[in-house]
């Protein structure tokens, strides 16, 4: 399974005036700007971060999705998916095939596309899935796979998060401004503060026993 990101958060979706004023940096002067692009950097590392712990996309963007088999589709590796734009069968070429000017390829092979309306998005705050209204899937053709355009987040901009994923984000971004000169910090360190802010979106487990 391959899960990539076909769009990026953009800039103003994360606007750096928060995380300023977060750190109580000084405004009004003509050099307000000259961080900027340092704020920026820890605002992305931080919702990168975040996400990585609760298994969750927090701000809205486009992903590919290519699979081997239809396992990894009916139930998306990503949460929440608040669409899926194309969805489609991936043809290996032949031995000595080449593929028509038109044609999409992709690692698997050639894209055909499926119809939207034989299938339905059941979305899920933790494992949203895909299902066949036709109560079966195409075959999958030998060495080929299953391709997902979809979208994924919880809001389009920072400021549209829950205050509590929003303010973990700040925190996070100031921990990582404050600290950007230790290289002594142990890998994946995240304050108490915000773990404690995004425990109840972290993605439920059940093991034996529980």
């Amino acid at each position: 399974m391959n899960l990539t990101e076909t769009t990026q958060v953009l800039d103003t979706a994360i606007p750096v005036d928060g995380l300023r004023m977060h750190l109580s940096l000084g405004s009004g002067f003509a050099e307000d700007d000259l961080q900027d692009d340092l704020l920026s950097s820890f605002l992305r590392a931080a919702l990168s971060a975040i996400e990585a712990q609760c298994d969750k996309i927090l701000i809205e963007r486009e992903f590919q999705l290519i699979a081997t088999n239809w396992r990894d589709v009916c139930s998306l590796p990503i949460a929440p998916v608040s669409a899926i734009s194309r969805l489609g069968i991936l043809t290996p070429l032949s031995a000595g095939e080449t593929a028509e000017a038109e044609d999409e390829v992709f690692d698997l092979g050639v894209l055909s596309e499926l119809d939207l309306a034989d299938y339905q998005l059941v979305k899920d705050s933790q494992t949203p899935k895909l299902r066949a209204l036709n109560a079966y899937l195409p075959t999958l053709p030998t060495n080929g796979g299953v391709y997902v355009a979809l979208t994924a987040g919880m809001a389009s901009s920072l400021d549209d998060l829950p205050a509590d994923l929003k303010q973990a984000v700040l925190l996070l971004a100031a921990h990582y401004y404050e600290n950007r000169t230790d290289v002594g910090l142990s890998a994946g360190c995240m304050p108490f503060g915000v773990t404690s802010l995004i425990a109840r979106y972290r993605n439920v487990r059940l093991g034996l026993g529980l």
